[in-house]
């Protein structure tokens, strides 16, 4: 377990508002060696994948959530998955090479004003009854984060701010949310959360990319609140996992029918799969793949018996 990669999390006592810091070491290193990364593009994955593990760990539900770019520009598709138990993995599908250089995420995504946000709540594999939620943010802000703060605002209808960072050797990430009214249970009065809302946001304000980069996630949030009481929730290590598996991928090639899956193997004299999250190769020869249908037309025969 990394010790570099950390996740904390607290509540101003007062519960005015909900705080989560994060800075990923190890993760992001097992990610870049899988991914096609320029500069650009390595930043915006980067900030992805900060964002997902803020999200998870904010929104608390069983699965997994997805945060997908789509877009006509050097970027085509990037997907990034946590689950959970803050296990991730991502994935980046580009148009075409990316240029040097720093560009920030309409360039990348939306120049022709047809990219798309989408943040996707996948339920459990044990619980297929229920079913996805998909939500899509407009691409109208220049940040991540930015685009982020408007779908919590409208999805969740919470004040919710979010700053993330990412370098080459590190992620960074922070969230920020103010928490709905309590009745008095706080003892504090509305004027009184309000002002501590306030104060914990000019508070944030002041962190900058290379602090959350460079400075753990639990010393940052010492640093910003240790005058502020506070209620400590959770902390975690979030790590990579990707969940391919060769049984996952046969099952994807029976799904493809034993006509196309002759004719590859009669063309190329095998059928190999790639796996587009951590490029693990798997390969099925001739007998391999006259297996796979065997086993449905036997499990179809008995059956009938």
């Amino acid at each position: 377990m990394s010790k570099s990669d950390r996740l904390n999390k607290f509540l101003l006592q007062d519960r005015s508002a909900r705080v989560i810091s994060v800075q990923i070491e190890d993760l992001w290193c097992t990610a870049q060696t899988h991914q096609p990364t320029s500069t650009a593009v390595r930043s915006l994955l980067g900030e992805l994948i900060a964002a997902a593990t803020l999200l998870t760990a904010n929104l608390k539900f069983d699965g997994s959530l997805l945060l997908q770019l789509q877009g006509n520009g050097v970027v085509k598709l990037i997907v990034v998955e946590c689950r959970e138990d803050m296990s991730l993995r991502a994935t980046i599908k580009l148009n075409h090479e990316p240029l040097e250089g720093q560009a920030g995420l309409q360039a990348l995504l939306n120049a022709d004003g047809l990219g798309r946000f989408s943040v996707i709540l996948n339920p459990p594999r044990d619980n297929p009854g229920r079913q996805p939620y998909q939500g899509i943010v407009p691409l109208t802000a220049d940040s991540v984060a930015a685009v982020l703060e408007d779908y919590m605002r409208q999805s969740e209808q919470l004040d919710t701010r979010i700053w993330l960072a990412a370098s080459e050797q590190r992620l960074g990430g922070l969230l920020l949310q103010r928490m709905p009214h309590d009745g008095g249970k706080s003892g504090a009065s509305e004027d009184a959360l309000a002002a501590s809302w306030e104060h914990a946001k000019t508070l944030c304000d002041t962190v900058s990319s290379q602090e959350l980069i460079e400075i753990d996630s639990e010393t940052l949030l010492h640093r910003l609140f240790w005058e502020t009481p506070v209620i400590g929730l959770e902390s975690c290590n979030p790590t990579w996992r990707c969940g391919c598996d060769r049984t996952r991928v046969a099952n994807m090639l029976r799904n493809l029918g034993k006509q196309e899956i002759d004719e590859i193997v009669a063309e190329q004299g095998q059928v190999e799969v790639t796996c587009e999250f951590c490029s693990t190769p798997y390969r099925f020869d001739a007998v391999d793949a006259a297996a796979l249908f065997k086993s449905v037309s036997q499990e179809g025969t008995d059956q009938l018996q």
